[in-house]
Order: C-alpha cells, then sequence, then structure tokens
C-alpha cells in the first residue's frame, strides 16, 4: 500500500501520495515499464496528459495515421498468450486497431489502477536530502518516489511554427497530433495542409477525396516508397502466430529492429542491369525493405546512394502527371535514407487531382496566418481549415518541456540546452534516480524500448535488494559517452539531413544528433556489460 505525506498550512491539508516509482507517460514504454516494476513488488503511478492510454496511438488519430513497422513486428513480445491472443488485422495496423491493442494490454495485464489520466506532469523537484522526486501536475496534484521513469516519448512533443496571425484565422485549425477525437468533417471544404513529411504524407490522400479543394504547403520534399499494405488472412495469421519465436530471434539481430535483411554486396560488386533489377524487386514488396534491405553500400557510399536515390526520384516522376509538380516533389537537397523514409499509399497519386495544389514555401514562405487563410510572400489563399503537419521537437523535447529540476535546481532545459548530454541515453548527471528512456531512434520502436524497460527494470531491482537508495551517472562517464556520440555519428548518413534526427526542425535548437550512435544490438550489449560490471559508470549509494 502507498503512504501519504500531510503537509499543513493555516487551513489546509495537502496530500502527498508516496511510490516506489513514478512514470511519466502511458504509452508503449510506460505500460510495460508499469508491468515490469509491479513484477517486482512496487507501488508505481503513471501520470498521463491523455484521457486514454496509447501515447502516440492515442494521440495521433488523423486519417492514415498507420504503423511503418510491420504490425507482427511492433507488437510487445513479452508474453507468449498476448501474441496468441491478439490478431493483426493488417500488415501494417492503422491508429484506431493500435489503440485498441494498447488498451487490451492495459486491461489484459490489470494496469489501469495505477495509471492517472488527464494529469499533465508540469515540473518534477529532486530532493536531494531525501533522495526521491516529487512531481506536480497541472492541476495541482503531488506525488513523491524514489526513482522516476520519464517514459515521455520520442515524437510526442508537437511543433507549431511561430506564424503570426494564427489567431486570428477565422475557420478550424489543429496539429495532427491533436486531431480532434471526434474528428474533423472536412467534406466540401477548402482545406490547407502545412508539412510534407511522413504525417502529411499519410494524410493528405486520405483527405483528399473528401475536400473541395486542397492547397498543400511543401518546404522539403522527401524520398516517400510505397507501403504495400493489406489485410492478413487468416492462413499468414496462422503463420505469424507460428513462427514468433524466430520472428523476434531475428528482429534481435538487425541493425533497427525491422524485419529487412541488408543485402551484403556492393552496388558496383553487380552489373547495372541487375542493380536495376534488385531495385525494382525491392521496389515490389511491403514496408521498409526499399530502405533497409538494399546493397549494403546504399546507405553508407555516396555514389552509391545517389544511385539509387535518381531510381526513387524517377518513380515519383513516373506517377505525377504535370512534370512541374513532379519535379517540386523530387528531393535533390539530401541523401535517400538520411530521414526515417516515408511510407505511402497513393500519395503521389493526390496531387494529379484537380482539386490539389502544391505550393513551395521555400520559393515564397509563409508571412502569417489571416483571418482568411494563409499568406505567403507571393499570394494569400483562401481556407476553410487549416491543418499543421508540422512535425515534433523530437526526444530531448517532451522532457525540455517539464520543468525537470534536479541537483541543486538545474534544469534538464539548461543541461541540454547545448543537445543531450547524458550517459547511454538513460541518466544524466545532476539527475539521480531519473531514467531518460532513451528512444529508438529511427528503429522499430518496440523493439528498441523493450530492452530498455527491462533493463531499468532489472537496475532498480538491483538497487533495492542491495539496499541503495541513489544511482547517478558519473560526470567522467557522462562526458566520454556525449564525445563517443558527437565521434560515431559525426559521418553517419543520418546527420547529412535537416531532419528532426539533428533537431534541425526546431529554430534555435541546438544541431546535434539525437539518437543511438549505435546499432540495437551493440547498444544491447553494452548496457548489459555496463550492468555486469555492477552499474560500471554510475554512482551507487
Amino acid at each position: 500500500m502507498r503512504d501519504s505525506i500531510e503537509q499543513t498550512s493555516a487551513d489546509t491539508v495537502e496530500e502527498v501520495e508516496q511510490f516506489d516509482a513514478i512514470i511519466i507517460g502511458a504509452g508503449l514504454t510506460g505500460l510495460y515499464q508499469l508491468y515490469r516494476l509491479r513484477q517486482l513488488g512496487l507501488t508505481v503511478r503513471v501520470f498521463d496528459d491523455g484521457a486514454g492510454v496509447g501515447g502516440t496511438w492515442y494521440w495521433n488519430r488523423y486519417p492514415g495515421a498507420r504503423f511503418d513497422s510491420e504490425s507482427y513486428t511492433y507488437g510487445y513480445s513479452f508474453s507468449e498468450d498476448l501474441l496468441q491472443e491478439w490478431d493483426w488485422k493488417e500488415h501494417f495496423s492503422g491508429q484506431p486497431e493500435n489503440e485498441r491493442y494498447l488498451n487490451y494490454v492495459a486491461d489484459k495485464f490489470n494496469l489501469r489502477g495505477d495509471i492517472q489520466l488527464n494529469s499533465p506532469v508540469s515540473s518534477a523537484v529532486y530532493d536531494d536530502g531525501e533522495d526521491c522526486w516529487e512531481i506536480y501536475t497541472e492541476d495541482g496534484r503531488r506525488a513523491r518516489a524514489r526513482f522516476l521513469i520519464a517514459a515521455v516519448g520520442v515524437l510526442s512533443a508537437r511543433y507549431l511554427p511561430d506564424f503570426p496571425g494564427i489567431d486570428s484565422f477565422q475557420g478550424d485549425w489543429c496539429h495532427t497530433a491533436r486531431w480532434p477525437e471526434e474528428g474533423m468533417d472536412l467534406t466540401g471544404k477548402r482545406v490547407g495542409v502545412v508539412g510534407t513529411g511522413a504525417t502529411a504524407i499519410q494524410l493528405i490522400p486520405k483527405i483528399a477525396e473528401e475536400v473541395a479543394h486542397l492547397t498543400v504547403f511543401q518546404r522539403t520534399p522527401n524520398y516517400a516508397a510505397p507501403l504495400r499494405n493489406s489485410e492478413i488472412d487468416p492462413e499468414t495469421q496462422q503463420q505469424i502466430k507460428a513462427s514468433y519465436p524466430e520472428l523476434f530471434a531475428k528482429l534481435k539481430e538487425t541493425s533497427g529492429g525491422f524485419i529487412h535483411d541488408v543485402d551484403p554486396r556492393s552496388c558496383f560488386e553487380v552489373s547495372p542491369e541487375e542493380r536495376l533489377a534488385k531495385y525494382e524487386e525491392l521496389w515490389a514488396q511491403r514496408g521498409f525493405s526499399k530502405w533497409l534491405g538494399n546493397f549494403k553500400d546504399t546507405l553508407t557510399d555516396d555514389a552509391a546512394n545517389e544511385d539509387y536515390a535518381e531510381f526513387v526520384r524517377n518513380k515519383i516522376r513516373e506517377r505525377v502527371h504535370d512534370p512541374v509538380v513532379a519535379e517540386m516533389l523530387v528531393p535533390k537537397d539530401h541523401p535517400f535514407g538520411s530521414k526515417r523514409i516515408p511510407l505511402e499509399t497513393n500519395y503521389y497519386e493526390a496531387y494529379n487531382r484537380d482539386n490539389v495544389l502544391l505550393v513551395d514555401v521555400k520559393k515564397a514562405p509563409i508571412e502569417s496566418i489571416t483571418p482568411k487563410g494563409i499568406k505567403t510572400q507571393d499570394t494569400e489563399y483562401e481556407l476553410d481549415v487549416i491543418i499543421f503537419a508540422t512535425g515534433f521537437d523530437a526526444v530531448t523535447g517532451s522532457l525540455t518541456r517539464i520543468d525537470i529540476r534536479g541537483e541543486g535546481g538545474q534544469t534538464i532545459k539548461d543541461k541540454y540546452a547545448g543537445g543531450p548530454r547524458n550517459y547511454m541515453g538513460l541518466q544524466s548527471v545532476g539527475f539521480p534516480n531519473l531514467f531518460i528512456m532513451p528512444g529508438a531512434g529511427a528503429g522499430n520502436f518496440t523493439r528498441g524500448c523493450e530492452p530498455v524497460v527491462e533493463w531499468v527494470a532489472d537496475c532498480i531491482g538491483y538497487l533495492r535488494q542491495n539496499e541503495f537508495k541513489h544511482i547517478s551517472a558519473t560526470p567522467e562517464a557522462e562526458e566520454a559517452w556525449t564525445e563517443y556520440v558527437a565521434e560515431a555519428t559525426a559521418n553517419s548518413l543520418r546527420t547529412k539531413a535537416d531532419s528532426w534526427f539533428v533537431g534541425a526542425n526546431i529554430p534555435g535548437k541546438a544541431r546535434v544528433f539525437l539518437g543511438s550512435p549505435d546499432s540495437a544490438p551493440v547498444a544491447r550489449a553494452k548496457r548489459a556489460q555496463v550492468a555486469a560490471n555492477g552499474y560500471e559508470g554510475f554512482l551507487l549509494r
């Protein structure tokens, strides 16, 4: 049972609930972390902004939202019963089913009793004397715990550019990550979509059919590849369930936890005809095979990358009737694969419709939002609805937007002003007993989060078993890790584009690589070695 601490003033008594651990976030990571900590016998409370569980899959309910990893590779692997009970309906499951899945998990493992919904955490303050954290929610509730786990998500802090006049717009508007639960009726309306990243690429073909007119405001075109989704037939469903052990064993071996294997050959080892045949074969397959199943040097060698990039550009040109519009949609300013490749269904065909207009806002930037619509440097576009598909303050944004204060009152926001400084993505010096769940970056998210959750649970179990009350990264370990991330990613393809991987989408954000510098197998091995060496690089007391 939890304890309570009463703090009295002249005429009030305020209860501060006491737990062994507090988790911020009831998404994929938070739900599994709760499950694992309860197995250790800990009292745990999860606080979440939303009115329902699911994190990303609760908030992102815009039309077209779905997995880009194969459904059966994305679901949790920790429960054989869960794997056999749940039937994924599609190879790439859509948001409604994904939200149902996470609600099913919450019910199956009786997690809801420890989850406080509609409770955004506004601040978290470390108590040096007691070696514990106290959190404050926006509605004034307080809770304390020895351990604080920030399962706040990689892409959860939505970003809305500071457009002048946005409050003057007389129509409806929303960010895609806050799509109304009741939906938006776009039938017969003049709609503007700002952005052409992964979200917009899913959204645009869905709404183009129902709106009277759609204006798409594009700053940077992306290399998008066909998803090729379909329903899972009963026979395939049976095969999937029978092969889960082999499937998850394979996923543990790949760099990002995906199902796809890299071709061990160089693209220049084969003739141009063989190379083109390979490209065509990949293009016909489902999912990320076009990105992750290519020749070994496609994502490392500039010439190999450009060879495939031109193949992709030509695929785009083939699908867009107007050659001027086609060239607007063809990326030329970054290598293929330097951003996570958006997967699409009929995206390029949407631009063949008479009611869809593409506007280049790199050439003529948006100047303001007006009462009637969007004004660029060139003209004003009258709109009834504006949809901002403008992305996220990735990885660090969801942390720095909470007022997290560690030893001596220092804040995570200040600590991370020049980029994240931590040890193995897990802890930051000056913030003891706070576990910062590192994201999977460009990887298959669940395959990245499960082993980290298990590592944190094992670590907390070790601390409690040995009666340690304090764990913190050492300054030496943090410094060495920060230097390693910089060196290991200096020439990485993922740093070559202005993407959320390096924070380039957020004005004023330090340009630093935000993902893991290591492949998933290497990262797991490093964490295991640290634990085996008595949590080397951490101070325990």
